[in-house]
């Protein structure tokens, strides 16, 4: 079980790193490792489990979060029909993305950083995703709203991006593209991760 003392924090090189591609079919570990990542995600959102192993809650998670630099996230979140996703990914890609931006209002939060950090993080109102799910199967993913930013925040860590790197030094509410919308991050989802 992933726990928080298996998540890497800022500093740390690994985060810093461009992921590797998996080779598929990936192996045994790799999709052990991801399924774990998966779980992370399940008892950081269920209120006893959380409490019972300090996790902090999450709807997002990279390899690279926990010291693996391969290209497989992990994803529990509802998407804009409140539908829920529950996905492992290998090599996660975004293939087309719309003009319009947007924005968490109230910033974005990680697992991997322990303070907060003022600022608003641009992001693409929409997205597509090409992966391939832990049963092997590709998918294309059409995405908005916050789970189009859960996604683009999680491939960021898999290109040694981190969320607040796209925040404006020099004016931190600053929007790089005027947004079209803003996400409102109400009590049911947790920090970005």
């Amino acid at each position: 079980m992933i726990t928080m003392d298996d998540i890497i924090r800022e500093g740390h090189p690994t985060l810093r790193r461009v992921a590797a591609e998996v080779d598929l079919p990936p192996t045994k570990e790799e999709k052990e490792i991801l399924q774990k990542m998966v779980e992370y995600l399940i008892h950081s959102q269920d209120e006893e489990m959380a409490e019972k192993y300090g996790l902090r809650p999450g709807v997002g998670l990279a390899g690279p979060q926990i010291n693996v630099s391969k290209r497989m996230i992990a994803v529990r979140t509802h998407d804009h029909n409140d539908e829920l996703i529950e996905l492992g990914l290998f090599n996660p890609k975004i293939i087309s993305h719309s003009v319009e931006t947007t924005y968490l209002e109230g910033g974005e939060g990680c697992l991997s950083v322990d303070r907060m950090v003022e600022g608003d993080v641009p992001r693409y109102a929409r997205i597509k995703v090409k992966a391939t799910t832990l049963e092997g199967d590709e998918i294309t993913l059409k995405l908005k709203g916050f789970a189009a930013i859960v996604f683009q925040h999680e491939i960021d860590h898999l290109n040694g991006v981190m969320f607040y790197d796209r925040i404006d030094k020099n004016d931190p509410h600053k929007k790089t593209l005027p947004p079209k919308e803003v996400i409102k991050l109400s009590d049911n989802h947790g920090p970005v991760s």
